[in-house]
């Protein structure tokens, strides 16, 4: 079993998965590994980036020195090959034109999805984050509590490789002994918003990042994550082998052909099709679940892109792991008698209550930081520290007037020089040229600190994705079209960010460019454009009040499973990606036991 074609697909599997980036992966990884026959249908192309990442090219040798373009939105050496914020034949649509009512779709039509791309930020949510309705009285409780899922970030952590530390802090969860790898140093201007921030009060701490600072422990790890099972561990254990420890040679929005950073490509495919369980079949745009008599999911409809006909594969279960938006399509595009207004949507809730993360950032020159003596600060492709929310305490006093948190990301350091950034203007703005523009390049060179912050967005009923009535897909698949809105939370968390940003480039004696703006819609970046899609398929207690129950599972169709970011039932300042990944797995293991049982 491996890479197949429509005409070669089996006539039936155990489990068909829909999506194969951080979701599908680890779906498709925990169930063929314990022994189940699983196809992977994925809308993209093949990809392998072990022979496609450009691990050694340099900016000076990329058209326009690397920058992005409309095809290349990250610039031209982001591992996204068919994709972006806008796609050719595959549009979507907004309900309002009205400004800040947008919302910005990120697809990657790929193997491996985002994951190819993403930033390895792999933060766990703490017990808050489950229970933010207890705290504060908006949006909603999870079903489940940090308790529940605490054993899969444990899992995950062991099988994709985070670098991190212990800090002890409020609601930013520990990890037991055995699951975290050493992090990176910090870089100089990484240890002055250290020092500054503790003068504000504001911690700064290795970040955790999905990046191998060592190898894996291929000897002990394979038998914590498949006790019992001797052939998953022999195929894990030579996996891991084949995992090399990063050595700081290329940016990891390029892939990694050494596999040091985790991608669904690098990191569960290859032990997957070593069981021999797992079949793979790219350029397959997903239409429709189909059902059989008795109302259970029969399999999925799907259009091959190679040849514009449409097929049909059968299996006793379906996981749907397209990533929260194109999970709703699918969903709300599958309607039948018993399913009028969309697959599982017995609720009515199917599209609503998307989130994305909360952003807004800010930057500034930092005298202290120039003409330093020369040294390789390129490091582990992003950033070595962060800030954790720091401000819980006052957020529960109602002293913020926002309701949730938001952490910060830290951007410094000598990396790979672009075409622009490396040098400020005078105090009049104008800049410099000839050998002075290159005297003043070499003296900013890193010298410059950017803060990012990532914050909570809390669920609302004005933000919601359905079937545009009118626009299709090159294929004749309706699209979605998106209603959008921040609430006043959102908006006062991003001007409380940029202030906050001020403050601290003045801490550490840096200049600030411009003041920052009173009104948060001025500083929030629109929704959508963090790539940090979920929501939409809400888990919860009663088939009235959500779309899956505590396992991921349909409410309607009890062999239907959604793995992605969709069943959030709240959106954490923490990047989502190792949420989905422990959330894929806890539901994979539901499946493996239901079908055990022979409820499946």
């Amino acid at each position: 079993m491996a890479f197949i074609t429509p005409a070669s697909a089996a006539d039936k599997y155990d489990v068909i998965v829909v999506g194969s980036g951080a979701a599908g992966g680890q779906a498709a990884y925990t169930l063929a590994m314990e022994g189940a026959r699983v196809l992977m249908m994925e809308a993209g192309r093949n990809y392998d980036p072990r022979s496609e990442t450009p691990m050694f090219q340099t900016n000076d040798v990329a058209p326009l020195r690397g920058a992005n373009t409309p095809d290349k939105e990250f610039g031209f050496y982001d591992a996204t090959i068919d994709g972006g914020w806008s796609m050719r034949g595959e549009p979507y649509t907004n309900a309002s034109t009205e400004e800040g009512r947008q919302f910005k779709w990120w697809r990657a039509r790929m193997l491996g999805g985002k994951t190819n791309h993403w930033g390895r930020i792999a933060l766990r949510n703490g017990p808050y984050d489950f229970k933010p309705r207890s705290r504060d009285g908006m949006g909603f409780d999870w079903p489940i509590s940090y308790d529940d899922v605490a054993p899969y970030y444990d899992k995950v952590e062991m099988l994709i490789g985070v670098s991190g530390s212990n800090e002890g802090l409020e609601n930013t969860p520990d990890s037991p002994e055995g699951c975290l790898l050493p992090p990176p140093k910090a870089r100089i201007g990484e240890l002055l918003t250290r020092q500054r921030g503790r003068k504000l009060g504001i911690p700064v701490i290795p970040i955790r990042r999905a990046v191998l600072t060592r190898q894996l422990d291929h000897r002990t790890i394979p038998a914590k994550l498949h006790p019992g099972n001797a052939k998953a561990q022999r195929i894990l254990a030579e996996d891991m082998q084949n995992r090399a420890a990063c050595f700081w040679a290329t940016p990891c929005g390029r892939g990694c052909s050494i596999r040091a950073n985790y991608q669904s490509t690098t990191v569960h495919i290859p032990p997957a099709l070593a069981t021999g369980n797992l079949d793979i079949l790219t350029n397959a745009m997903a239409r429709e679940v189909t059902l059989d008599a008795a109302g259970n999911a029969a399999g999925v409809a799907f259009v091959d892109k190679a040849t514009g006909l449409e097929h049909h594969i059968r299996a006793r279960a379906v996981v749907l792991a397209a990533s929260a938006c194109e999970t709703i399509r699918l969903l709300l595009n599958s309607k039948s008698n018993g399913f009028p207004n969309g697959l599982a949507n017995s609720s009515g809730l199917v599209g609503k209550y998307i989130m994305d993360t909360v952003g807004a950032d800010w930057g500034g020159h930092i005298p202290l930081l120039e003409n330093l003596p020369p040294l390789n600060e390129d490091g582990a492709g992003g950033e070595h520290v962060y800030s954790p929310w720091w401000l819980y305490g006052e957020q529960k006093a109602g002293r913020l007037g926002f309701a949730r948190g938001y952490h910060v990301e830290i951007g410094t350091g000598r990396g790979m020089p672009g075409g622009y950034g490396q040098y400020a203007p005078d105090s009049g703005g104008r800049t410099s040229y000839g050998r002075r523009l290159k005297d003043d390049a070499r003296r900013h060179y890193g010298s410059f600190i950017s803060l990012t912050g990532r914050g909570e967005m809390i669920p609302n009923a004005d933000s919601f994705c359905e079937i545009d009535p009118k626009v299709v897909d090159k294929w004749g698949i309706p699209v979605l079209r998106f209603n959008w809105k921040w609430s006043d939370h959102e908006i006062r968390q991003a001007a409380h960010m940029q202030r906050t940003f001020a403050d601290w480039i003045e801490a550490m004696g840096g200049v600030n460019r411009k003041a920052p703006d009173p009104d948060g819609r001025k500083a929030i970046q629109p929704g959508g454009f963090i790539i940090h899609e979920v929501g939409g398929t809400i888990m919860g207690t009663a088939p009235s009040n959500s779309v899956t129950n505590s396992w991921s599972q349909a409410w309607d169709v009890k062999n239907l499973f959604v793995a992605d970011g969709g069943v959030f039932a709240s959106n954490a300042d923490k990047n989502p990606t190792l949420t989905i990944m422990a959330l894929a797995w806890r539901a994979a293991d539901r499946i493996l036991d239901e079908m055990r049982r022979g409820n499946i």
